[in-house]
């Protein structure tokens, strides 16, 4: 079996408690026309790096009824810098437009199958995958961005067509793992094209 989510799969269902203090699930989200779910966190510089075009992207569609939900499952034994308090801070300083939630036992990181961060999934109305990888080309420094990937399917996504490019591969830090080597990934989890 795959380890990341395959497209078409289903959005798992998730409970996890958010930086401005709610606890949120899969149905909070239910009126949403698309959903998109990342996982992040708060020191890679890929994530850094393309959090400004993650921000206009978001702000682009989510009048147009798209919700997006960011998700931190790195464990804080490897990177302090990923506690749910430096989260909060974060939200604070940056006041990014989607909802921050904290994944402190990494289960809805293995029910996605997320690789990296920043690794992105594009859920249609039904909350089905069309699309999942990389949100830009050129995450750590957009300057030099040719695509923006995410952008891209979520126009597709809205417009009722099939995703031109349903699946790329994300680019950034892996996710940490919880009692494993920063860099280690399950055997499972290879590139997805």
């Amino acid at each position: 079996m795959a380890f990341t989510l395959p497209l078409g799969e289903r959005a798992p269902d998730f409970s996890l408690p958010a930086t401005d203090g709610k606890t949120y699930s899969l149905r909070d989200f239910a009126d949403a026309k698309a959903l998109v779910v990342f996982f992040t966190c708060n020191h890679c510089p890929y994530v850094i790096g393309s959090d400004e075009v993650t921000r206009a992207t978001a702000e682009k569609y989510i009048p147009q009824g798209v919700a997006f939900v960011g998700i931190n499952a790195n464990s804080v034994n490897t990177k302090p810098e990923d506690s749910f308090e430096l989260m909060v801070e974060r939200m604070r300083e940056h006041r990014f437009p989607w909802t921050y939630l904290r994944d402190e036992t990494q289960e809805v990181a293995k029910a996605y199958g997320a690789l990296r961060t920043p690794h992105f999934y594009v859920f249609d109305a039904d909350r089905k995958l069309a699309y999942t990888g990389r949100g830009v080309d050129q995450p750590r420094d957009t300057s030099k961005m040719t695509v923006n990937d995410l952008d891209n399917a979520l126009a597709d996504v809205l417009a009722g067509r099939p995703v031109a490019t349903p699946l790329t591969n994300p680019i950034g830090c892996n996710v940490k793992w919880d009692g494993k080597d920063p860099h280690w990934m399950p055997v499972e989890a290879c590139d997805l094209v």
